[in-house]
């Protein structure tokens, strides 16, 4: 029988999930160049599109959801442990920080957490993450702006979360805290959405 992971061996393995440096690396191979120097400056899927095309978008969006799903889908059933659940949400909350704050980019220009905690929420509460989507989709087609639909799904989220887990569960209390951090990463993007200069999708990022 094989031993049982160390908790803290499992945070720093989803920590460092989480980090995997997905779109610098796909600038790189791409075009040759750091993505945190072009566009918008960030290291998500939005950005990767406008540069370097919806293929690649697509593959980064995915990779970045996988960091957060597959230490949540697999690390607690390594632990021995009576509350598998905490811990999935413990590496949920480590892969997401890996992302934002990433080693193998000395902690400086992550991406906003969007699609890595989008694939921690679709392992933990698959039902509320399918409402969030649908809800990003709609909200992204109707008024083309990414950074408003990904705040709609933020917002949502937490309320889908309730209605199907209760509020007993951890998974809402961590659905509350996530929405916040995503309010709080995208705070220069509710200024330019509220004084109108806020880019919409497909269109030149202007910072």
């Amino acid at each position: 029988m094989a031993p049982a992971l160390h908790p803290a061996a499992g945070l720093a393995v989803a920590y460092l999930s989480g980090a995997f440096p997905t779109a610098y690396l796909a600038g790189r191979l791409v075009k040759g160049i750091d993505l945190r120097q072009h566009g918008s400056g960030n290291l998500g899927a939005t950005n990767v599109y406008r540069l370097l095309g919806s293929k690649v978008a697509g593959v980064v969006l995915l990779v970045d959801a996988l960091k957060g799903a597959l230490p949540v889908l697999l690390l607690p059933s390594l632990l021995v442990s009576d509350r598998p659940e905490l811990w999935a949400i413990a590496f949920g909350v480590a892969a997401i920080l890996g992302h934002v704050r990433s080693p193998f980019l000395l902690w400086k220009g992550g991406g906003k957490g969007v699609a890595t905690a989008g694939g921690v929420f679709g392992a933990l509460a698959p039902v509320a993450m399918l409402a969030a989507i649908v809800a990003w989709g709609l909200v992204l087609w109707a008024t083309g702006y990414v950074s408003l639909a990904s705040l709609t799904a933020a917002a949502l989220l937490p309320l889908v979360v309730l209605a199907t887990l209760g509020a007993s569960s951890p998974v809402f209390g961590f659905s509350v805290v996530v929405a916040l951090f995503v309010f709080w990463t995208h705070r220069a993007n509710i200024q330019r959405l509220r004084a109108g200069t806020e880019n919409r999708f497909g269109r030149k990022a202007a910072s």
